[in-house]
């Protein structure tokens, strides 16, 4: 592999805005991550001179793409908060439409909310792609990961043709779930086919970067890697793909509800007041934007002994039904806190699949059915167009 120096001297090759200078002496490039055939990297531009300076973005990725031991260059354009009193942030650049370029970063964040005017085309879904959802939460630690997976599986029990994406650039526990390893292969220029566990295709940054890489990244890199992984990948036809998002309400979030049209988003909570907060925050980041709310897990809703066969409500009961009441959504079901569940993911066994008859795996198919009719229901007022993201500062 190349080191960061060796790359800073080919992209000092590529002229600055306005061909004076180069880009690397102008101090644009930041943020060079190399790992394992893969340098990313940023460029900063004004932002209102995003779309013009994409043929230099693209310079750049040609000319580390000729570094050898390089297998994939992603670039990505941003802008910078200007220094000074009173000095107003930049809206977040906006490179040349292409669906399928690896340094694309979703059109710019608006600073007020509002409908996509009725002239605006619908954002193009993924092909092949029927629905999109997410799956969230305000906060870590909740079991959205478990939840995404036996979600996904349940699903399939349920007949539908599903696939599931890992956005969670941060911390990737769907390879693990699924029990799937290795490097997805190309299938045609940057297209990549998807991994399979257990019937369903799988993508994750999990598979690119090695398990323990820490992933430190800024924002327009998580952008990148998100719209490469769903827009470079040969999903196929599928009824559904569930996004496992990464927790909180950062720009994944607003990633993939800029990029596609979603059909829904659904969250994942515990029953104590604190997670309850945060889920709180999910959902009204999911309203402003516009993406309708299938509803609300309670996960680890409770403990069923297995020596005395006792209930006992280890963080509070039904904290997210009440929330779903409160707020108008749909409460998809109640989710214990079992060994079983926590084992067998662990494993890489899920128990829609170790045990498909049994209590669990029924949850899950009763959630799954819940958030289906829900995804019919919503397709009944017609396609959706992608909303606009707000960013209040």
């Amino acid at each position: 592999m190349p080191t960061r120096e060796e790359v800073l001297a080919e992209l000092s090759k590529v002229k600055g805005p306005d061909l004076e200078g180069d880009i690397v002496s102008l101090g644009l490039v930041s943020d060079v991550f190399i790992s394992e055939g893969k340098v990313i990297f940023s460029i900063t531009v004004p932002a209102e001179r995003a779309q013009e300076l994409e043929p230099m973005r693209q310079a750049a990725e040609k000319v580390v793409g000729k570094l050898a031991g390089v297998e994939k260059v992603l670039a990505a354009l941003t802008s910078e908060r200007q220094g000074g009193p009173g000095a107003k942030a930049p809206p977040p650049v906006r490179p040349a439409p292409a669906a399928a370029d690896m340094g694309s970063v979703p059109p710019p964040m608006q600073r007020r909310a509002a409908p996509a005017a009725p002239e605006q085309a619908a954002k193009p879904g993924v092909p092949g792609v029927k629905a999109i959802i997410a799956v969230a939460s305000g906060k870590g630690g909740v079991g959205k990961s478990t939840t995404t997976c036996n979600l996904a599986l349940a699903l399939q029990a349920n007949g539908l043709k599903v696939g599931v994406l890992d956005a969670d650039i941060y911390g990737p526990s769907i390879p693990r779930l699924f029990r799937v390893s290795g490097r997805p292969e190309p299938v045609s220029g940057r297209i990549l086919k998807p991994l399979e566990g257990y019937g369903i295709k799988v993508m994750s940054m999990g598979f690119l970067v090695d398990e323990e890489t820490p992933m430190i990244w800024r924002g327009p890199m998580v952008i990148s890697a998100i719209t490469q992984m769903l827009r470079e990948v040969a999903w196929g036809e599928l009824d559904v793909l569930v996004v496992d998002m990464p927790p909180g309400t950062g720009d994944a979030q607003l990633t993939m509800a800029q990029n596609v049209p979603l059909a829904g988003a659904v969250i994942v909570s515990t029953p104590q007041d604190l997670a309850l907060i945060d889920a709180r925050k999910g959902l009204n980041m999911f309203r402003r934007v516009d993406v309708p709310l299938l509803g609300i897990v309670e996960n680890m809703s409770y403990f069923l002994c297995p020596d005395c066969g006792g209930r006992h409500d280890i963080f509070g009961h039904g904290g997210a039904r009440a929330e779903a009441e409160k707020l108008g959504v749909p409460f998809l079901g109640e989710v214990p806190l079992d060994m079983a569940i926590r084992i067998n993911s662990d494993a890489g066994t899920p128990v829609t699949v170790t045990d498909p008859e049994g209590p669990h795996a029924a949850i899950y198919r009763d959630i799954a059915s819940k958030v289906w009719a829900e995804i019919e229901r919503n397709r009944e007022g017609g396609q959706r167009a992608a909303p606009r993201i707000v960013i209040e500062s």
